[in-house]
């Protein structure tokens, strides 16, 4: 059988954070499709660990370690007129890997996940590509430079506007490129240039729901007792979540603990931005860093924030949350692309004070709060396991499944 090319710019393994979740599932379900060559980056030494999951699953990998400075890789970006984050997933033993497997291995998928990946598919390629942006970077990167001075304002600004160009390359390439969710398919159509002929489709997130049972998890030692308890989880140095644990550390916490004098925030993921372990302590709050798994501290709390003023695509750790059964306050951002309805399956707020509010009513009423954490379970089951967001793969790919299955 021909092979299938899986090109990530992170090893899908462990799946602990949004984009290796998605890549995770994603190559799992592609296992079922035929054998599948992957080339990814590591970036620590925890990933040249995952390099043993990996080999379960892979027919063939390549897994250079991603080590360019960004200087270096700015360099090279004014050089060659292109974005910085395609100058930092360039690498030369990777591109030889990429064409050597193609010749080798009969490759007629080429499966590109993220856009810094696509640089890696060969100019005279013929076969079928499909490029997952999951969402739209260059919108990201304008709305950062919306929020910053010069000279950043500007860095940013010149990333968005090399990202769209190089976005809209991509999408007129490839067979089918992909978005996480209707909102995001229509921005990106919304920004190609007149006359892209983009074919664009959307691919869904899931959650594991037997990994996130709250069934099979205690709440952790330090969210046992006097409270109540809070929780956000996420990458700590990804700006948008930097700003979130901010906005609940500064404007909602002396809110709710005007009430209750005991209330605590728990900010839970990995490298803590320096800005938020200055304010470790602050109006309740603990930052606790990389954990060894977020559950007990999802299963712990009263309530599950996402104060996300920037979001795009789905927000897994609300997924995950909500298939703890935990009440799960968002902003509107933070809901996009989840089927749930406010005051149903989550409670929505946008600003520092609403979202205050709004905890402070779900407080008052426990029993409201634990029924909004069953439906959000409920509809989690019901519609956003992973299978049944995949589900359309094998015709996105052009395959059959096999009838394979993992070794994950």
């Amino acid at each position: 059988m021909s092979g299938i090319l899986f090109l990530a710019h992170r090893v899908p393994f462990p799946p602990d954070r949004g984009d290796k979740i998605r890549s995770h599932h994603v190559l799992r379900a592609l296992t079922g499709l035929g054998p599948v060559h992957v080339g990814c980056f590591a970036e620590s030494a925890a990933d040249r660990d995952a390099e043993r999951d990996l080999a379960r699953l892979a027919a063939s990998w390549c897994m250079p370690t991603r080590s360019k400075p960004l200087p270096l890789a700015g360099g090279e970006a004014l050089l060659r007129h292109e974005p910085v984050s395609l100058a930092a997933f360039r690498h030369p033993a990777l591109a030889k890997w990429v064409r050597r497997t193609i010749e080798r291995e009969k490759i007629d998928v080429i499966y590109v996940f993220s856009g810094q990946m696509g640089q890696y598919v060969p100019d005279d390629w013929q076969g079928r590509l499909l490029v997952d942006l999951v969402d739209v970077d260059s919108a990201k990167f304008e709305a950062y430079a919306r929020d910053k001075r010069p000279p950043m304002r500007w860095i940013d600004t010149r990333e968005a506007r090399l990202l769209r160009r190089e976005e809209a390359r991509l999408a007129a390439r490839a067979d089918r490129t992909l978005l996480v969710t209707e909102a995001e398919a229509a921005l990106f159509r919304e920004r190609l240039p007149a006359g892209t002929n983009a074919r664009v489709a959307v691919l869904g997130n899931g959650v594991d729901a037997d990994l996130f049972d709250p069934a099979r998890v205690q709440p952790h030692p330090d969210l046992v007792g006097p409270g109540p308890h809070f929780t956000f989880t996420g990458q700590m140095d990804y700006k948008p979540n930097v700003d979130a644990a901010l906005c609940a550390i500064e404007r909602i916490m002396p809110r709710i603990r005007a009430v209750h004098p005991g209330a605590q925030f728990h900010v839970v993921g990995r490298a803590p931005a320096p800005e938020l372990l200055t304010h470790d302590g602050a109006n309740g709050t603990r930052v606790w860093g990389e954990v060894a798994d977020v559950r007990p501290f999802l299963a712990g709390a009263a309530i599950v924030m996402a104060p996300l003023s920037i979001a795009r695509g789905v927000q897994n750790k609300v997924l995950e949350a909500m298939a703890m059964a935990r009440p799960v306050l968002v902003t509107g951002a933070a809901a996009t692309g989840i089927v749930a309805r406010d005051g149903e399956h989550l409670a929505i707020a946008d600003s520092g004070a609403q979202m205050a509010a709004r905890a402070l009513d779900l407080l008052t009423k426990p029993e409201e709060a634990a029924r909004m954490g069953g439906a959000a379970r409920r509809l989690v089951l019901e519609t956003m396991s992973w299978p049944a967001t995949l589900t359309a793969l094998p015709q996105l790919i052009g395959r059959e499944p096999t009838g394979r299955r993992d070794a994950a």
